[in-house]
């Protein structure tokens, strides 16, 4: 009898699966480096920056040589309420508002132009861009308000010293003040950037950080006496307590405490633009 022998079948070796590629450590610094480039080429970026500069300095020169040159006819009212150190950052009450307008504009312009489309195709991680931007625009905010509030001081306090009543930067709640000051803008720069990117137009994220700023303190004010513990909560009263002299309001947090509610502020602002941003089209 014939045994028919069966053919040996060859078992190929089976591929193992394609391995996606996961993000890793250099895709945040490749974000940070793109999200400097895009801050650092667009002209509105040097403008803002500068005219912020210009304010914190040059109405810290002028209001302080008023002062100086009227300062031996004041009365012993005015020369006993008076604060070397405030006198030189009244400029930076100006800044806040350009700081808080280039803060919107580096989303909006992105969502105007269409680039942030381009922007979220390269990087689909939308939160990891969020936190890029936010990284980036706080470190220039904080490097040029820092800067200019102390050129501002030690002009300004120059300019006082020629009647005797400059101060250095080691007198009381000066570092804290100057300093302090531009911890704040940074701090209003994220809130204004989180803002922007929650309603995603120019106007109306300015429209809406300058209501936090200068009108929802205003109406504040009209609420019963008994309500004056809300004011102390309020972004920018919270702010500002870091930067205001030593004797605090009752309507007032302490510095440290007021600013860290203030960045409280800015966290949850920017939680709630991510969360957006998640869940909305580009």
């Amino acid at each position: 009898m014939t045994v028919t022998q069966m053919p040996t079948v060859t078992q190929m070796p089976i591929a193992p699966p394609a391995r996606l590629p996961q993000p890793d450590g250099p895709l945040i610094g490749d974000v940070l480096r793109s999200e400097w480039a895009k801050l650092r080429t667009v002209r509105s970026t040097y403008w803002t920056l500068l005219a912020a500069a210009l304010m914190t300095i040059g109405f810290s020169v002028l209001v302080t040589a008023v002062i100086a040159a009227q300062w031996a006819t004041a009365t012993a009212k005015t020369k006993a309420n008076f604060d070397p150190v405030q006198s030189t950052m009244n400029g930076a009450f100006l800044a806040q508002l350009a700081i808080a307008v280039l803060g919107v504009l580096v989303i909006t312009s992105e969502y105007s132009t269409g680039m942030i489309r381009a922007t979220f195709s390269a990087v689909p991680q939308r939160l990891i861009v969020l936190g890029a931007k936010a990284a980036v625009f706080a470190a220039v905010a904080l490097v040029v308000t820092t800067s200019a509030c102390l050129v501002a001081f030690f002009a300004g306090e120059a300019i006082l010293g020629t009647q005797g009543i400059g101060v250095g930067l080691g007198a009381d709640n000066a570092l804290r003040i100057v300093v302090g000051n531009g911890m704040y803008m940074a701090v209003l720069g994220l809130l204004a950037l989180a803002l922007g990117t929650i309603i995603r137009k120019t106007a109306g994220g300015i429209t809406a950080v300058v209501g936090i700023l200068f009108v929802l303190p205003g109406l504040a004010k009209l609420l019963p006496s008994s309500m004056d513990v809300v004011q102390k909560f309020l972004p920018s009263n919270a702010g500002q307590a870091l930067i205001n002299g030593g004797n605090q309001s009752a309507t007032q947090l302490s510095p440290w405490v007021g600013f860290g509610v203030f960045c409280l502020w800015a966290i949850a602002a920017l939680a709630v633009a991510g969360a957006m941003l998640v869940r909305r089209d580009a």
